[in-house]
């Protein structure tokens, strides 16, 4: 008789997934940078033990997207507190990072198709922000600004693995067809620009976005379609200014941030009001999230315009001139991830139109066709990733 002492390597193997994670014991948040390529435990589905797996899927993932959120945890500069506190409430030590998603259902929990439509073999993304669904929030439609939701890759594990386990209510079904998986791998945060377009009515109207990164270039093509009149970029990277033009902007404003830190800059804000001959543009969206480019906003936009805040930066912030704030009559509006579904739906029009070309721009100007974007995880190279994560403003791992 063979004595066995456990399970063999290809059992271990099948129970096992390659995922890019931060480990609080390998790793350590204050001495360290970048993400490990490790093997982890597959998601499971048991509804004996966990009943609300009933409602779960385990998708077998295609396509994630790198954000900006992702960087910061790549380089520890954002969710160390979020991260922490949250494996310390589930018991580990490990967490698998990104929230942008599109993936292939290969096992559903017994009520999932019945209660939400959902069946082996659908390709889906996800929404990002998992909520609970019985907070005051969620009960009066606010689900996006959920008192108890949990993200994904941050203080849930996310999609940077070959498999994830997502509740089915946080399901998007995705017509490759029409949509094909590189850009449906981006759903979740090209609708970030979808709803910060969302909240103001910008037909005919002038409009600045002040940093013309990924959603800033999101931002440019939404604007267009959803029929502003003059489309300003205020970006102080050449590469990011040349994009936004390729992409539909009239102008952009190239400018080096000053040192001073805080205050806006004159010299930024003329530019734009010399563009409309007027004391500022109707609608101005912030994107990059520094203080200097807040004020820069509140600065540029005309008396009784809005601005939009979409830009996230730590610490405190100093409005310059607060008082010119209220006697202009600015009207401040706050965006926070996507409105659940509502966001979503006007994402899937927006892409699926044949009309705005929008697809086709992500695909051939933002992403270059995969040429240097599209990063193939068997091969991953932490140098070549920190590389390709500085220089590109959008790129997506294919699993």
């Amino acid at each position: 008789m063979v004595a066995r002492n456990g399970p063999s390597e290809s059992a271990r193997v099948e129970e096992d997934m390659w995922a890019l994670v931060f480990d609080t014991r390998k790793d350590g948040w204050d001495r360290s940078t970048g993400l490990r390529k490790d093997r982890v435990p597959k998601p499971k589905l048991n509804e004996d033990v966990y009943p609300l797996d009933a409602a779960h899927v385990i998708l077998k993932v295609l396509y994630t997207g790198v954000c900006g959120s992702d960087a910061g945890i790549w380089f520890r500069t954002s969710f160390k507190d979020m991260i922490h506190d949250s494996l310390k409430a589930e018991g580990k030590t490990t967490r698998i990072v990104g929230h942008e998603v599109l993936g292939q259902i290969v096992e559903t929990g017994s009520v999932t198709e019945a209660r939400y439509g959902f069946k082996k073999g659908d390709i889906v993304s996800t929404e990002s922000h998992i909520i609970c669904g019985m907070c005051h929030q969620c009960l009066i439609g606010q689900t996006h600004v959920c008192t108890n939701e949990k993200i994904l890759g941050i203080s849930i594990d996310g999609g940077f693995a070959e498999y994830i386990k997502l509740p089915a209510r946080a399901l998007w079904p995705t017509d490759t067809k029409k949509i094909r998986k590189e850009i449906g791998a981006i759903q979740e945060p090209f609708g970030n620009a979808v709803h910060a377009c969302s909240v103001s009515d910008l037909r005919g109207k002038n409009i600045a976005i002040f940093g013309t990164g990924a959603i800033g270039q999101f931002a440019i093509m939404i604007a267009r379609a959803m029929g502003a009149g003059r489309i300003i970029g205020v970006e102080p990277d050449p590469h990011n200014a040349k994009v936004a033009l390729e992409l539909g902007a009239d102008e952009v404003v190239e400018f080096t941030p000053k040192k001073d830190g805080w205050r806006s800059d004159p010299e930024v804000v003329e530019a734009i009001q010399g563009m409309v001959r007027a004391d500022g543009v109707d609608v101005c969206i912030e994107m990059a999230g520094f203080n200097s480019s807040v004020n820069n906003a509140l600065q540029a936009v005309r008396r009784g315009g809005e601005v939009v805040l979409f830009g996230i930066r730590g610490g405190d912030f100093q409005i310059e001139n607060f008082s010119r704030v209220i006697v202009k009559g600015t009207t401040i509006k706050n965006v926070i991830g996507r409105r659940i579904f509502e966001t979503w739906e006007i994402t899937k029009n927006l892409l699926e139109s044949k009309d705005n070309h929008i697809q086709k721009k992500i695909w051939e100007v933002m992403l270059k066709k995969g040429r240097g974007t599209v990063l193939d995880m068997k091969s991953y190279n932490p140098v070549k990733f920190e590389k390709k994560i500085t220089t590109h403003p959008k790129i997506l791992l294919k699993w």
